[in-house]
């Protein structure tokens, strides 16, 4: 008896999945496949993954579109053998499994119109759908982020200069739907301000001998440091004697981490990502450069593994390399605080009696005030900025 074709199922690929948008299938219809090439990428709430084939053969379904909705469990794809036939097998799943782009189909895709999907084209999903609905064509769309790849401003500046009969599609009252790592970043921040009652703390630092420290070490190196890698070690020690900030409220009882695992924010074009450097308390300065650079290339990238993006027990944010000063944080869900730390600039200070320039950082330290009280958090503080404004004794970590 001949085998039956393979219905491949999407699956749960890890972190609690329901569900995946269809970024770009490797193989169409009707193409064969090998067992383990990739057949398909799709994008879940933290990052863009590749699906391998489960089976060799011929590809006779695509479980959805490019841009669609597909729940974890649904049909994914159908492999079968050369030739044979899948009922319904050039359409995509059904209402009940997939979930449609409220504007997917205007100006794109199977219907007709430019695509978005156009595989020889580098965009990310959310910008890949931002073009579908404004109709543009993304092959006529010159990309300017790394690699030629098209950016949300390369989309929005073409439509900008398109003809007066594309004006509607710019009117105010127009709904676009929120991309997955979106949807996920909305439900996230609104869960943590609600259950978490969040205060503030701010305190700036004279950043002399810290900037110099960096300067050094990347003249040393031959490369650029992180800021982030330098704060990271000038709080090992800070969050070693003050534990309640490395912790986890669960119910009646504070769970103290035995390591510290950093959350890293990263910002991207689709949002926020917050990728985990894992026991940093054993890494250097030159091997936390290193991870944090990594981590930073593969956030933009969106290629960073599920793994990549859990865990954190403490969450850093470098809002200077933005331009940004001061910001009241909001605190991610499963710890307990998270620092800020924004752009230095050169600013009056008193030295001796002396009124002199300095180059001065501003710190923001948002924490759970159910587990610390201000007098907690203003010490953490305080013991933060003495290791930053004089870094040397941990630089040789």
């Amino acid at each position: 008896m001949d085998p039956m074709p393979y219905v491949f199922e999407l699956p749960d690929i890890g972190d609690g999945l329901t569900e995946a948008d269809i970024v770009r299938w490797h193989v169409p219809v009707g193409g064969p496949v090998e067992a383990d090439h990739v057949l398909v990428e799709v994008e879940t709430a933290k990052a863009v993954v590749e699906i391998p084939a489960p089976a060799g053969g011929t590809v006779l379904h695509h479980g959805a579109r490019e841009g669609e909705t597909l729940a974890v469990g649904a049909v994914l794809a159908v492999i079968g053998r050369a030739g044979e036939a899948w009922p319904d097998g050039d359409q995509p799943g059904d209402a009940a499994t997939v979930s449609r782009r409220a504007t997917g189909q205007a100006g794109g895709g199977p219907s007709g119109g430019p695509s978005a999907g156009d595989a020889s084209v580098k965009a990310l999903p959310v910008v890949r759908r931002l073009a579908r609905e404004h109709g543009i064509d993304l092959s006529s769309v010159r990309g300017t982020g790394p690699g030629g790849r098209i950016t949300r401003d390369d989309v929005m500046a073409a439509v900008e200069g398109a003809p007066p009969e594309d004006a509607p599609a710019l009117a105010a009252g127009e709904r676009v739907r929120l991309s997955m790592l979106r949807r996920t970043i909305a439900a996230n921040m609104t869960a943590s301000w609600l259950e978490i009652p969040h205060v503030t703390v701010f305190h700036d630092i004279d950043a002399t001998r810290l900037l110099e420290a960096r300067q050094a070490l990347g003249a040393r190196h031959g490369r650029s440091i992180p800021m982030e890698a330098l704060v990271v070690r000038a709080l090992v020690p800070v969050l070693d004697e003050f534990r309640a900030f490395n912790a986890t409220l669960e119910g009646d009882e504070l769970v103290l981490h035995p390591s510290l695992d950093v959350g890293i924010a990263v910002d991207t074009d689709e949002g926020l990502l917050v990728p985990v450097v894992r026991e940093a308390e054993n890494l250097g300065v030159m091997e936390l450069a290193a991870t944090i650079a990594d981590l930073g290339v593969r956030g933009k990238a969106r290629s960073l593994r599920p793994g990549d993006l859990t865990g954190a027990t403490f969450t850093l944010s470098n809002i200077g390399a933005l331009g940004g000063a001061r910001g009241t944080p909001i605190i991610p869900k499963g710890t307990t605080a998270i620092l800020v730390i924004g752009r230095a600039a050169d600013t009056p200070v008193v030295r001796d009696g002396a009124v002199t320039v300095a180059p001065v950082m501003p710190l923001s330290l948002g924490f759970d005030h159910r587990v610390i009280d201000g007098g907690l958090g203003q010490r953490f503080l305080n013991r933060l900025v003495e290791n930053l404004e004089e870094p040397a004794p941990f630089l040789d970590h």
